[in-house]
């Protein structure tokens, strides 16, 4: 039994941020150590409701995380809070600020705050992140809140890791056309307008008759639950709509589990990251021994003009089947 295992059962810090540590280390001796730590971690059959926010940059969610996270800590749950800082393109560095600008959650004795650089990998979440999630259920969190870096139309990822998919607004952040475009906006479970306080309260309230008129020309899913996908105002800093926001989640996420939704969903996302997981695994394979010897040429023979790229693809391809099929005879 790792010794890792037994202080994160027991609701460990120190444990837990070792354990997320080890899962997003990229040595294959951690990652060999991590895969059997997750195995054991997910036998307990621990869960919590994972949630993930997401919306564009300043929109406020760090924000909103830390005025979120404190009241449900003031319910008596216990918040993790998986902050995924986006990585520079030039360098690969992260700030990783969300833990310091979070500074009153990150003191709360019923909190844990974590921020992981995202390096580069797309959709708003980190590669690992859905792994830090189980770790986090194992050690006995009833809430797991998936901050996002600002994302775009198109990067849902991390809702294909959560069990509701929250995303952040600005008021007047577009119209109602803006909210019937496909993408991100018909995959949100909730769609909270941020910052409906001061001078913008009534452009708030604009902002949500707009989106609301929006979301009623979607397709309804067959997870929704009668009236929803909704949109409510919320103000992270006077902290006013919160509690509206944490009923509309819970009378969500009960209604699935009575029809069966959230098992259903959860099955769904495992298979989807064992495919990712196999994915990734072929793609190290093509960075190895004759693999990479291999791809080295035909790039150089496509950087040369020699090959267009479609061509040398399938003469990569071809020749990983049939080297497949000899190492299988």
């Amino acid at each position: 039994m790792d010794d890792l295992l037994a202080p994160l059962l027991s609701g460990d810090r120190r444990a837990l941020s070792r354990a997320i540590t080890l899962v997003e280390s990229t040595r294959p001796d951690h990652r060999a150590r991590a895969v059997d730590l997750l195995q054991a971690a997910q036998s307990e059959g621990r869960e919590a409701a994972r949630i993930a926010l997401s919306g564009t940059p300043g929109v406020g969610k760090s924000t909103f995380v830390e005025a979120f996270g404190g009241m449900l800590t003031g319910l008596g749950l216990k918040v993790a809070v998986l902050a995924v800082d986006p990585s520079s393109a030039r360098t690969g560095g992260s700030i990783l600020g969300d833990k310091t600008r979070m500074d009153r959650l990150s003191r709360d004795p019923d909190a844990y705050v974590r921020p992981s650089p995202s390096a580069a990998h797309l959709g708003g979440v980190a590669r690992r992140t859905r792994e830090a999630a189980s770790l986090c259920e194992a050690a006995g969190f009833d809430v797991v809140l998936i901050e996002t870096v600002g994302v775009g139309q198109s990067e849902t990822a991390a809702a294909r890791m959560s069990d509701l998919f929250v995303l952040l607004i600005a008021p007047a952040g577009g119209d109602e056309l803006q909210g019937v475009k496909r993408g991100i906006m018909e995959t949100a479970d909730l769609i909270l307008v941020n910052k409906a306080d001061g001078e913008l309260a009534k452009t708030a309230t604009r902002t949500v008759s707009d989106y609301a008129s929006a979301l009623r020309l979607l397709r309804r899913r067959p997870q929704d639950a009668p009236g929803f996908p909704k949109v409510l105002p919320v103000s992270a800093v006077e902290g006013t709509g919160l509690d509206a926001a944490w009923a509309a989640m819970t009378e969500l996420s009960d209604w699935r589990r009575a029809e069966g939704h959230w098992a259903t969903a959860r099955a769904a996302q495992a298979a989807h990251w064992f495919e990712e997981e196999v994915r990734a695994g072929l793609l190290a394979v093509l960075r190895e021994g004759d693999a990479r010897a291999q791809m080295a040429a035909m790039s150089e023979a496509v950087a040369a003009g020699r090959s267009a790229p479609g061509a040398a693809a399938a003469e990569m391809l071809a020749w990983l089947r049939g080297t497949a099929g000899s190492a299988s005879s």
